[in-house]
């Protein structure tokens, strides 16, 4: 199955679990710059966003590619670091640990439920959140039935064992070409990200739970988040059918004081592999108004880009 890929970057141990990220150093003259932390979605690892922006960033900010706790080649305890809260105070243990105190947080999909789920638990360390194709808000509907099936008690174990690797090659892609349509496949994507790590039976079923369990969490941390003060960015692709803007997207806008909203005509749920260069001039406004922020303050934006 994955018996081909292994870890690459660093492992840390934080709070009974271990940490598989890729950490690049800063440039000498990246003095003052807050470090970026980039948080992938559901079913993926830090090679998706690393595939996306270490080439435009590298050197000039500190990078960190999080494999996210139970994905990729991060473990977790369930019982500990399950929930979103668990999550995000696992990272910024991580963080700490590895002696980061300024950070804009980048997150993808699920991830963006993260990011804000950090910015709650971490006000002084989270001093900017981008929110990229997000899950922010509660939607109507479930999950597909193999995520709730692979939740469940012994049975979702023996599902996740014998049984999802030899539906998942036969599936993926169509999955793959889902989530980025209507824009075409990132040539090779699913070698890139080393996806059949995400059919390890412990790694499938963390990522089952997390999407299964992620639709409560979200009514509980949605309601605070008018308590974000930090300056924001979200982006969207106004034809992503796996995650409605109009839903997340637009309550972000609303719930949050200091959002910067860019929306992406004719772009799907993939934005930052299929339209990298206008969200990192995004992200490089949002780094702009956290260098200034503490004085003057975040002012909202909209733009609409083509």
């Amino acid at each position: 199955m994955d018996r081909r890929y292994r870890p690459d970057g660093r492992l840390m141990d934080v709070d009974g679990a271990r940490l598989h990220y890729h950490h690049f150093e800063a440039l000498q003259d990246a003095a003052g710059k807050p470090a970026l932390l980039f948080l992938h979605g559901a079913s993926g690892n830090a090679y998706d966003s690393m595939m996306a922006f270490r080439d435009s960033f590298e050197g000039q900010y500190e990078l960190i590619f999080l494999d996210r706790p139970g994905l990729g080649f991060s473990e977790r305890d369930e019982a500990k670091h399950g929930s979103l809260p668990a999550q995000a105070e696992l990272i910024d243990a991580f963080l700490a640990k590895l002696g980061v105190d300024e950070v804009v947080v980048v997150g993808h999909s699920l991830g963006g439920a993260v990011t804000a789920a950090l910015g709650l638990a971490a006000p002084d360390r989270v001093k900017g959140m981008a929110f990229l194709a997000p899950v922010s808000h509660v939607w109507p509907g479930g999950v597909n039935w193999y995520y709730t099936l692979a939740s469940l008690p012994v049975i979702g174990t023996l599902f996740c064992q014998f049984l999802v690797w030899p539906a998942a090659k036969f599936l993926a892609p169509a999955a793959i070409a889902n989530v980025f349509y209507p824009d075409p496949v990132v040539d090779g994507y699913g070698e890139k990200i080393q996806l059949e790590r995400l059919f390890h039976p412990k790694v499938f079923r963390a990522n089952a739970r997390d999407i299964t369990g992620l639709k409560k969490s979200i009514m509980e941390q949605s309601r605070v988040y008018s308590t974000l003060r930090q300056p924001s960015l979200a982006v969207s692709g106004t034809e992503d059918t796996v995650v409605w803007p109009s839903i997340h997207c637009e309550g972000l806008l609303q719930d949050l004081p200091h959002m910067e909203l860019l929306m992406l005509d004719g772009v799907g749920h993939m934005p930052h592999l299929t339209h990298t260069g206008q969200i990192v001039r995004a992200l490089e406004r949002l780094i702009q108004r956290v260098k200034v922020s503490d004085d003057v303050g975040a002012t909202p934006g909209l733009e609409k880009a083509v």
